[in-house]
């Protein structure tokens, strides 16, 4: 049976009849011995092969290219080499998929740019197969915490009559032909369209979570959202990934007390199943990124009102390119600035203004502020957004008409007041955002295996 290059290297003891399949990453060839460099996803390590003349098919190894598949027997030996423990000498090697010579990965740092176009092959690189382990492990460990938390996953729905977030950048859904739709009035009669009424690809699961937390207190959902907004920067997608906890019976202080619970567990968890990759990564990709993590985990988070917020970063004198200024959503440097300058440390700013927050927010005393939260955190800015939930009807209802929205469309989302309604709140939390904190990666399009973004929409 073969065995996995992670549990080879953690071998303890020289061992004969090691089996592995696996992909060459590079070749050396000498006249009587030739070095293979396999690798099979499992670790960030590949494990060392040793070809010797005696092979009978060792002329024929010497033309193996990079990129082909192989089945290898051998004896696992101690390395003279430094910076590996073992090495194996093969003692019987066949070649499975050979290599077409365009393969396109080849001994050579290869930029990020590129290896979106080679999006099929591009997680043999080190450096994704580090990236999509931290994925996995992440994707994991989001599961166990709420799992036991007690803690049920619900599936929302990908289609939706619903904007969650008010802001009206959705995909729409149609099987009507745009070239000759039906009209009514002058507008398009999405009456006889599906589902008998105009429907989007979501934008988040928060709204159907919430009927769910509502019946079992507390339940989370993590599925795949979608955003038509037109946007060419390094952290945005038009497809991504939302995790969303819903708590019934909370309020804004238990949902922070929940968030900061959650951020530091996951980071630790990688910190520890991903240790290697995570040094590969502060090695390579992110200077000092172990030491952020650990300090983030280590760290006790600030509470700090937008208002006295805005306040520090006007008397800061701190020269922004966007202003900063009382009823304006903070920019992403204003962010940073308070995290890695004024706070030094994580921060959750609460209490936003009213008109820059989605209109299920709780509505303060004040009635211009909301009860809001994101969690801020030094080099990235935001990394959870969350609220209270607005659990008086009446008050739901003139927030609805405020932000001009039909109470006609979210009838049941008011029955969920009317029916043994409680105060709850929830928060989201951008998966992929997550993942290139915690990995030092720049561009959300290389920390989603097949990304979405204006004008790709490739394999």
């Amino acid at each position: 049976m073969t065995q996995r290059i992670v549990d080879i290297l953690h071998e303890v003891e020289p061992r004969e009849n090691i089996e592995v399949d696996g992909w060459i990453q590079t070749v050396r060839t000498s006249k009587s011995v030739t070095f293979f460099e396999i690798g099979d996803g499992s670790c960030i390590q590949n494990l060392q092969a040793v070809a010797s003349v005696e092979l009978s098919n060792y002329d024929a190894l010497q033309k193996v290219q990079t990129g082909s598949a192989v089945h290898i027997v051998g004896k696992l030996v101690a390395s003279p080499a430094k910076g590996q423990k073992w090495e194996l000498h093969i003692s019987e090697m066949n070649v499975l998929g050979t290599v077409d010579e365009d393969y396109p990965l080849q001994k050579k740092r290869h930029s990020f740019e590129f290896l979106r176009t080679v999006a099929h092959v591009r997680p043999r690189a080190r450096t994704f197969g580090a990236v999509f382990r931290v994925r996995h492990a992440l994707q994991m460990a989001v599961h166990r915490f709420f799992d036991d938390r007690g803690f049920i996953q619900v599936h929302t729905p990908i289609i939706t009559g619903s904007d969650c977030e008010g802001a009206g950048q959705m995909f729409r859904v149609t099987t009507l032909d745009m070239n000759a739709p039906p009209r009514h009035d002058g507008s398009i009669d999405y009456s006889q369209d599906f589902f008998g009424k105009e429907t989007s690809l979501t934008v988040s699961g928060q709204l159907e979570g919430e009927i769910f937390a509502l019946a079992f207190k507390n339940i989370y959902t993590f599925g795949p959202t979608f955003r038509a907004e037109n946007s060419h920067t390094a952290r945005h997608a038009a497809e991504f990934w939302m995790i969303e906890p819903e708590m019934a019976f909370c309020d804004l202080s238990r949902d922070q007390q929940v968030a900061e619970d959650f951020i530091k567990y996951i980071v630790t968890q990688v910190l520890e199943r991903c240790s290697d990759d995570i040094d590969f990564f502060d090695q390579w990709i992110d200077k000092g990124l172990r030491e952020k993590l650990e300090s983030l985990v280590n760290s006790s988070f600030e509470t700090l009102p937008y208002t006295e917020a805005v306040s520090l970063l006007e008397k800061s004198k701190q020269k922004f390119e966007y202003p900063i200024k009382w009823g304006l959503d903070l920019q992403s440097e204003h962010e940073r600035f308070l995290t890695e300058q004024l706070i030094q440390k994580p921060v959750f700013v609460i209490d936003y203004p009213r008109d820059i927050k989605a209109f299920y927010m709780r509505l303060n005393d004040d009635e211009k502020t909301v009860a809001a939260m994101d969690l801020l955190v030094p080099k990235v800015g935001e990394i959870i957004g969350g609220s209270q939930r607005e659990e008086r009807i009446d008050v739901l209802d003139a927030q609805l008409q405020y932000f001009d929205l039909s109470p006609v469309d979210y009838w049941w989302y008011r029955d969920l007041r009317r029916f043994g309604g409680v105060a709850h709140a929830g928060f989201g939390l951008g998966f992929e955002r997550a993942l290139m904190y915690i990995t030092g990666m720049q561009n959300i399009r290389d920390v989603i295996p097949f990304s979405r973004t204006p004008g790709s929409a490739d394999f």
